[in-house]
């Protein structure tokens, strides 16, 4: 007769993963330590934030660089994304609750600009196709792939998913070079004086606190007139963007990608011996 299997408590997973917890604690105690570094170049202003250097010293502990992490834990701790991320969407779902007077005096300015994704997907999934990538370029071009973004992924897929691993990597990608790369967006076009200062500051937020930042701050610098105005904007648009977000991406944008994965990937999608799939995964998608 089999043995029921047994129930893991939380003690048990404990001292079967410290390790895993441990350098995650280490990591973030450094991360802080180094704290938010900020610099200029030329009118841009550079903001560097302690999520940056926890990835990076990540990356480094990871199976493939000092190889610190084992691939087995590695494995565990994306399963454990979606944990740490919860408190985050309970987060915005207050914040949508307690806003509502403020979300509909805005107007709809604001809550229409979640339709520039739809614009950032007919253009990224073809060459994401065209590079080889499978069902990641689902998960990598649906959104901007903020944290409810990803949380979103990981919670419709799976930690372990294609689309999980798409989205995860244009998250870090984002925190790698987008706040560098917002930085000097903003300033440069700014310096063409074809869009008004308010305009620049909505369109800052993008569901991303570290990107906006990088972006609004340059521009309170370039317009030191609209400073104030520019913040509340921009804070404003990036709170928009991040309740709004996630149910454009949920019920616009995500069954869109998957309808032109299905129409492109045949047609344009390089074949290689990664083209087997998960088959639940793909039932899933057409449901």
């Amino acid at each position: 007769m089999e043995k029921a299997p047994q129930k893991t408590t939380i003690i048990g997973h404990l001292k079967e993963n410290y390790r895993l917890y441990a350098i995650a604690f280490g990591i973030v105690i450094i991360a802080e330590l180094i704290g938010t570094i900020q610099f200029s170049v030329g009118s841009a202003l550079i903001v560097l934030y302690p999520m940056l250097f926890a990835i990076i010293i990540s990356i480094l502990f990871g199976k493939d660089v000092l190889g610190f992490l084992k691939k087995k834990e590695a494995k565990k701790a994306s399963q454990l994304v979606l944990v740490a991320i919860s408190p985050f969407m309970a987060k915005i779902g207050v914040m949508a609750g307690s806003n509502l007077p403020e979300l509909v005096n805005v107007g709809p300015a604001l809550v229409f600009q979640e339709f520039g994704t739809i614009g950032t997907m007919l253009f990224a999934l073809p060459i994401a196709l065209l590079l080889g990538l499978k069902r990641e370029a689902i998960g990598a071009t649906s959104s901007t792939n903020r944290d409810k973004d990803y949380g979103l992924i990981c919670s419709k897929y799976g930690a372990n998913s294609p689309e999980a691993r798409g989205s995860l990597s244009i998250y870090i990608i984002g925190f790698l070079i987008g706040t560098t790369y917002l930085g000097l967006l903003a300033s440069i076009v700014a310096s063409f004086d074809f869009f008004h200062p308010l305009a620049l500051a909505m369109a800052s937020g993008i569901g991303s606190g570290v990107m906006m930042a990088a972006a609004s701050s340059t521009l309170a610098t370039i317009y030191p007139a609209y400073a104030d105005q520019i913040v509340m904007l921009a804070g404003m648009s990036d709170m928009l963007s991040a309740i709004t977000g996630i149910y454009f991406t949920l019920f616009i944008s995500l069954p869109l990608v998957n309808k032109m994965y299905t129409w492109l990937e045949p047609k344009i999608g390089r074949r290689g011996k990664n083209i087997s799939h998960n088959k639940s995964t793909e039932s899933r998608i057409s449901q």
